[in-house]
């Protein structure tokens, strides 16, 4: 994937050519910069399996394998100057996306595999724990948006036999007025954007997590906190069962924003043009997430840590004549 996102950048720079809005050399290279991403996120957290490990292997192989030839089949129709996706034009663009649909399938089976055994492992520390298998489930059903846009849209229904059956974008056509880089559609709903955020939950949520234990690491080596610091209640992290609490909930809003997204998409509406109902949405999410976020910085039992007793004072010496009258 290293490579062919080399491989494509240069097809970026030398092909003008244009396919359905955009380079026709950007699909391989987001997808090899994805599966590169995504590739390294797997391997690591199989790394971190006590046991399994072979199974592991075995399904890290098929996602890499099915991964390969999804790329091997997308390269070959940019080459031939025409779509990957969604193409029945010809017998040949149709067992292309047949193929293609296959190894996606397997990829996904491959997937599931290997977040059942992370759902079985004990891995470190429980935040660590919990953030792998829930950013591999999130992941999981990123990667599954993906089959709605198989579905053939209303005008597609209407035609007897249509070059193209399925679409990245609901309520417009794709190839229309989009964003820059990412290439989603800017006048009605497009399913990549829920596609591509719950797949990256695999190496969003980690870092969240890596950023929660560098800043406790840092309070922990600096007991004179600045204002600042003692505000934000960093030392608390130290605790595990804080840093648990706050990854549950960085996992939850994560899930609860990529239902959000589905959801827009779905109703035919653009990322940047949200209607009152997805701004109310995005609104209790915020306000539950902010909410679950101060919970999970309360103290982990009443009144906090106990003070440490203070020994006595001495008693002051007494003289002998003290002494007798006592």
């Amino acid at each position: 994937m290293g490579a062919l996102a080399l491989v494509s950048a240069v097809g970026l720079a030398v092909d003008d050519r244009i396919l359905v809005g955009a380079p026709i050399w950007a699909k391989p290279f987001k997808f090899s910069v994805s599966f590169v991403a995504y590739a390294l996120s797997l391997a690591w957290m199989l790394s971190l399996l006590p046991r399994g490990r072979r199974t592991g292997w075995w399904a890290g192989t098929v996602v890499a394998v099915a991964s390969a030839v999804e790329m091997v089949l997308i390269t070959l129709q940019v080459v031939r100057g025409t779509r990957s996706h969604f193409n029945q034009a010809t017998p040949f663009d149709s067992a292309v996306f047949q193929i293609m649909g296959g190894t996606v399938v397997v990829l996904w089976l491959g997937a599931l595999a290997i977040a059942l055994l992370l759902l079985r492992a004990r891995i470190l520390d429980r935040a660590t724990t919990w953030v792998v298998r829930l950013s591999s489930l999130i992941a999981l059903a990123g990667a599954a948006v993906g089959f709605l846009m198989v579905r053939p849209t209303p005008e597609q229904l209407a035609s007897d036999a249509p070059p193209i059956v399925g679409a990245h974008s609901v309520g417009v056509p794709d190839g229309g007025p989009s964003m820059p880089v990412t290439g989603w559609a800017t006048t009605g709903g497009d399913l990549r954007v829920a596609h591509f955020f719950g797949m990256h939950a695999l190496q969003l949520l980690p870092l969240v997590l890596l950023v929660l234990t560098a800043l406790a690491s840092r309070s922990a080596r600096s007991p004179r906190l600045t204002r600042f610091a003692r505000l934000a209640r960093l030392a608390r992290l130290a605790d595990e069962r804080v840093r648990l609490r706050l990854a549950l909930t960085a996992s939850a809003v994560y899930a609860a924003v990529f239902v959000l997204l589905t959801w827009q998409a779905l109703r035919g509406q653009a990322l940047l043009a949200p209607d009152g109902a997805t701004l109310a949405g995005a609104g209790a999410i915020a306000l539950l997430g902010a909410a679950a976020t101060a919970f999970s910085f309360r103290r982990t039992s009443p009144g906090g840590p106990s003070p440490s007793p203070t020994p006595p004072s001495p008693a002051p010496p007494t003289t002998p004549t003290e002494e007798f009258s006592a």
